[in-house]
């Protein structure tokens, strides 16, 4: 009833005490940690094959036991490396970290659906259509990136493999190599996540299409020598697989935001939409001449004409 009687008094626009504000920012926190405790919960029990899932590519690249089953260990120089744990809470550790990684990616619908419903009060009709449409592709853009880092990871550890000395036996620690990977996946998640973030400082006015239309040039060579830097293969086509998607997203961005620099100077045409306000004219504008203090006051009606009022025909209240 309470919770009733205060959402009818919430101002439309959402505007709130600040109390009010810390108050849902509150409630938002903890829905989502509910979430992620919830869903790291349940990743907890399928955690080794987590495990299993992410270092797969790896140790099929260069794990020692599958690739010198693969070689018939037909060269002895074949360099390899075990997946090792190197103490006793290691397990545990590793279990409550690959846990807790997992949870935050299961419940990353929730946790965002909180963060739109907390900033969606403040925004306009179109604001919070945009929004919601940020959030739903942002998060597909991350999982194609971390798909890509995915399938990146054999051949990168392949080459970083080969750096080994000779007659030396490499011993991957468990919890590195999840940091690695984990690592690359945001790294390539985020690298996707480039075009939104240009369509979003378009769409605040901050930049226009025709300006990142100009950037073509520098935008390709920073991307190429980007995938250059973050894949360490010497192979270019991992290189040209994680440069031209970027590439094609960045160019589908320019194109997005010279469309929506075309809608918004017809709209700005048109005039103002029913939920903003008009600008106001602040034009200074000329006025009279000031009248002197020393003329007489003008003359009242009954004085123009010339009668008198006659204070006695004036009813006495007291």
């Amino acid at each position: 009833m309470l919770k009733s009687a205060r959402n009818q008094e919430r101002d439309p626009e959402g505007r709130m005490p600040l109390v009010e504000h810390l108050r849902e920012l509150r409630n938002r926190l903890v829905k989502s940690l509910l979430a992620i405790t919830v869903a790291a919960v349940v990743a907890a029990f399928f955690y080794e094959s987590i495990i299993d899932f992410i270092t797969k590519p790896v140790l099929e690249a260069v794990g020692c036991d599958l690739k010198f089953s693969k070689l018939a260990q037909a060269d002895k120089g074949t360099t390899c490396a075990k997946i090792v744990i190197m103490d006793l809470l290691g397990p545990f550790t590793l279990a409550l970290k690959v846990s807790l990684m997992a949870g935050v990616i299961a419940a990353s619908p929730v946790w965002l659906y909180q963060l739109w419903a907390f900033l969606a009060p403040g925004l306009h009709r179109s604001e919070k259509k945009y929004a919601l449409s940020f959030v739903g592709a942002g998060f597909p853009l991350f999982l194609i990136g971390g798909y890509f880092a995915y399938r990146v990871l054999p051949t990168t550890a392949t080459v970083l493999i080969e750096f080994t000395p000779v007659g030396v036996e490499n011993l991957m620690q468990l919890d590195k190599l999840l940091d690695l990977v984990t690592r690359m996946v945001v790294v390539f998640g985020l690298s996707f996540e480039l075009p939104l973030l240009l369509v979003l400082l378009n769409f605040g006015g901050v930049v226009t299409g025709r300006r990142m239309l100009g950037w073509w040039r520098g935008m390709v060579m920073g991307i190429t020598v980007f995938s250059a830097v973050i894949t360490p293969s010497t192979d270019p086509l991992t290189m040209i697989a994680l440069a031209a998607p970027i590439v094609v997203l960045y160019f589908a961005a320019v194109g997005v935001s010279l469309v929506h620099d075309l809608r918004a100077a017809r709209v700005a045409a048109a005039g103002p939409s029913d939920d903003e306000a008009s600008e106001l004219d602040l034009t200074p504008e000329a006025v009279g001449e000031i009248e002197s203090v020393t003329s007489p006051p003008a003359a009242l009606p009954e004085q123009a004409s010339g009668r008198e009022v006659s204070h006695g025909s004036l009813d006495d209240v007291t």
